[in-house]
């Protein structure tokens, strides 16, 4: 509603300085259009999420990543955990209110430092929530310049694989200086419970990896994430009878049992029982249905940003920036600010990318710079430290549930702090920047 009130008074301030009603609509129509492919992405997550929990995909993740776990170890293995199950699901929100609320427990236990382990579980479900194809913020940051999803997430690895090298250093540096006899009793009863409801295999395990080949061989995203999809249903009718039968709530196990759960598991709500309410609320998907409200929020977005686009206020702020920018190291120090501004005032996680996109998007294309820098800052930045902001959406959900303060596990979620500061470091040092053909053209030309 927000986004909304304000492109109403933009639509107002635009009218009285005589832009006509047809350019605005016009404005929010081409936004809207140019969101429609990652609306239609986001929706096929949504199918992908459910069929490959049905088919014991995400809890086969879960069993090897909590099987890792290792007393001398604690910070470390519950940052790369949460890690592999962001990567798994997708969301930072699932991997926190479900194995991070039991990371959380057990670190009491341990007693270790709130702050420590918060820090650390943040860390790992904003690294899957950054590089996850299944992740809406990734998606989102992708689309909103223009760059294919599987590019956008190998760009990533240059500034997002030394970040998580450097948070992994620190969780071990700390937890060589803790010294405690751990009780896993909560983690060995999900792992248990995993076991005795799922098949869980190693083969299972292959459905990811065709997604990722799909990825590295340039397959387009929508038809790599619809070949996931439907590959996890099938997994499910293989391996998972006994799941699809209670999703069904019938003792029968047949063709159209199957056929329907895998369907329902694509586009709505699904929740299994299994006796332990961590694995129930880790394995509940929403299917198509739970993106909606994402969906709900971009159109929003693109209402306001097309507006502020053909009304000219997006470029008179623009304007004002350009100002300031001398080199490239200040062109993408400019927008992790900005990025964190929103963050800041927005409240926002999406608001974050989504603005900043657009502001920025043509900036990059002016200074022949190819559209992944842009799209890597938007997540190097405005993703990862919107869960820093106690007044954020994301940094008050995640304090609410893991019941730590945000300013308490803010300063030990390193993955989130060093992230922005790496891409800055990046631009700064001319490393792994894309240009375009034309513009390296001209600099052998001036050599």
């Amino acid at each position: 509603m927000a986004l909304i009130f304000a492109a109403s008074i933009a639509m107002l301030i635009a009218v009285i300085n005589g832009i006509p009603w047809t350019i605005l609509e016009e404005g929010m129509i081409n936004s809207i259009r140019a969101a429609l492919p990652a609306i239609l992405i986001l929706l096929l997550i949504g199918s992908l999420a459910g069929t490959w929990i049905i088919s014991g995909i995400v809890p086969t993740m879960i069993f090897y990543g909590l099987k890792l776990l290792s007393p001398s170890v604690f910070l470390l293995a519950t940052c790369f955990i949460c890690s592999i199950v962001s990567v798994a699901t997708g969301s930072s929100w699932t991997t926190v209110a479900t194995i991070g609320l039991a990371l959380t427990g057990v670190g009491e236990t341990l007693g270790i430092s709130a702050g420590y382990v918060g820090g650390a579980i943040i860390s790992g479900a904003y690294f899957g929530d950054k590089m996850s194809p299944l992740s809406d913020t990734t998606n989102l940051a992708s689309a909103m310049v223009g760059v294919n999803l599987f590019t956008h997430i190998r760009y990533m690895l240059y500034t997002t694989i030394p970040s998580m090298v450097l948070t992994l250093i620190l969780y071990s540096i700390i937890g060589m200086s803790i010294d405690s006899d751990p009780n896993f009793e909560t983690i060995n009863l999900v792992v248990t419970t995993l076991e005795n409801n799922f098949t869980i295999h190693p083969i299972l395990l292959l459905v990811p990896l065709l997604v990722i080949v799909l990825g590295v061989v340039k397959i387009p995203a929508f038809p790599a994430l619809l070949i996931g999809a439907i590959a996890g249903g099938l997994f499910a009718i293989i391996f998972q009878s006994n799941i699809l039968q209670q999703i069904a709530q019938t003792d029968v196990f047949d063709t159209k049992v199957a056929y329907m759960v895998v369907l329902k598991a694509m586009y709505t709500s699904i929740s299994l029982e299994t006796g332990n309410e961590i694995v129930n609320s880790l394995l509940k998907s929403k299917g198509m249905e739970g993106m909606l409200n994402t969906v709900w929020l971009i159109l929003s977005a693109m209402v306001f940003g097309g507006v502020m686009e053909v009304s000219g206020m997006l470029e008179n702020i623009t304007t004002l920036i350009i100002k300031q920018i001398k080199s490239f190291g200040s062109l993408v120090a400019s927008t992790v600010g900005t990025c964190v501004f929103f963050n800041l005032t927005a409240s926002d996680q999406y608001l974050s990318i989504i603005v900043p996109g657009r502001m920025f998007r043509k900036i990059y294309e002016e200074k022949g710079l190819e559209p992944q820098n842009l799209s890597r800052t938007l997540e190097d930045s405005g993703t990862v430290t919107s869960v820093l902001v106690p007044w954020n959406t994301c940094g008050a959900t995640q304090a609410a549930v893991l019941g730590i303060a945000t300013f308490t596990y803010a300063p030990y979620s390193f993955f989130n702090i060093i992230s922005p500061l790496m891409t800055i470091l990046f631009a700064y040092l001319n490393i792994k920047i894309a240009r375009k053909e034309s513009e390296k053209k001209s600099e052998k030309i001036l050599v």
